[in-house]
């Protein structure tokens, strides 16, 4: 009886490793593709199950290729898969996606797809290069008054903060480095994680509207922001610059945005009370944080849906990673462009940053302590929308 015991748990070990190292079969080209041949991706007919693959539309898919097609087929073409097959610029940017969206490893993604590892990589350096050259426009400043003004409008209808033109935030991308090389020291942030920190600017639409992307872990939010070509601009007055807002006879609101306590109080940025008083003080306060999720949403949505950032990163290229991060905003923007439904599959959550502590500004200007308060006087007579 015992040997027959044994003999089963040897049998159902069996059995399921074998279903781990089944063969992987892609849904592509309407037909089933055996691991090894990615299929004509441009004829897919199994919309759920192509979508359900590379986590986009096929609309955004082909609006992507359109994007980079040039760019990928001028370079010498000797991207082979495991049968000698050449990949066409659409198996390209379908193995790119893949990397980028299921955050498997090289060697995984590349096993999925019947493509060597270094092959994968060398497709997705390709992607990127081809997205930095092509896809920034889907990435920019608010050209116009009349765009800034319906950003304005949407925040109004968020908590009623008038003349409010986006949200800033920050979030850690985690990774690995060699503890023996004193020099990474730098990326260790303050939860003792090595990291590098991206900060942006998002609209009520959660479009990323400025990245910073970059600089290491253990930096605070505010000295980035600091170190940043955005904040130079603000500063000089060359961005949020447009139109003011009368908030009462002889009181103006010019342009801002709005961040957590980690960053600095100033004209142009816009910091919750640190010891509120109740009143008006507490009523902003829950303003200005139901304005902020926006920006939560957005960070959470890029690294849920772009998972290649979403957990440890092993050993990465610190020059290629800033890049990858900034690639990853341009693909999220781009599914909020195309209105792609599969945005509706992604979780509403906020914990962008699970286990990181709130960081606290001390920097607080005189003139961005007296907006902040006339701001919160004049909301404390108006209902929330």
């Amino acid at each position: 009886m015992p040997h027959l015991l044994l003999l089963l748990q040897l049998l159902l070990r069996t059995m399921v490793l074998l279903f781990l190292l089944r063969p992987i079969k892609l849904l592509i080209g309407g037909t089933i593709s055996p691991r090894g041949s990615l299929g004509p991706l441009s004829e897919s007919k199994n919309a759920k199950s192509f979508e359900s693959l590379f986590r986009i539309s096929r609309k955004t898919f082909n609006y992507i290729c359109s994007l980079v097609k040039d760019d990928l087929e001028a370079r010498p073409s000797n991207i082979l898969d495991l049968n000698g097959k050449t990949l066409t610029p659409h198996d390209q940017v379908a193995v790119a996606l893949r990397r980028l969206s299921s955050g498997e490893s090289l060697a995984s993604t590349g096993n999925a797809l019947g493509i060597n590892q270094s092959t994968v990589s060398q497709i997705t350096w390709r992607f990127v290069e081809a997205m930095e050259a092509k896809a920034v426009h889907h990435l920019q400043w608010p050209a116009s008054e009349a765009e800034m003004e319906q950003i304005k409008n949407k925040f109004m209808k968020i908590r009623g903060l008038p003349n409010c033109c986006g949200v800033i935030d920050a979030t850690h991308v985690l990774m690995t480095v060699p503890t023996v090389n004193h020099s990474h020291e730098v990326w260790l942030d303050r939860e003792k994680k090595f990291s590098m920190v991206m900060q942006a600017v998002v609209d009520p639409d959660m479009r990323f509207r400025d990245v910073i992307v970059g600089y290491p872990g253990s930096l605070s939010d505010a000295v980035i922001l600091q170190s940043s070509g955005f904040f130079k601009l603000c500063e000089e007055g060359k961005r949020l610059n447009g139109k003011k807002k009368e908030l009462m006879e002889g009181t103006e609101l010019g342009e801002y945005i709005v961040g957590d306590a980690g960053f600095p109080l100033l004209p142009w940025l816009i910091t919750p009370f640190q010891h509120a008083v109740p009143g008006h003080q507490v009523d902003f306060n829950k303003r200005h944080s139901a304005t902020r999720s926006v920006a939560k949403i957005a960070l959470a949505r890029l690294k849920e849906m772009w998972r290649i950032i979403h957990g440890v990163m092993w050993l990465p290229d610190k020059n290629k990673l800033p890049r990858i991060i900034f690639v990853c905003c341009l693909l999220h923007n781009i599914l909020i462009d195309m209105e792609d439904k599969e945005l509706n599959g992604v979780p509403s959550s906020r914990d962008h940053d699970p286990d990181y502590r709130q960081q606290f500004c001390e920097s607080v200007s005189e003139p961005g302590s007296e907006i902040r308060e006339k701001l919160s006087l004049y909301l404390s007579r108006k209902p929330p929308p």
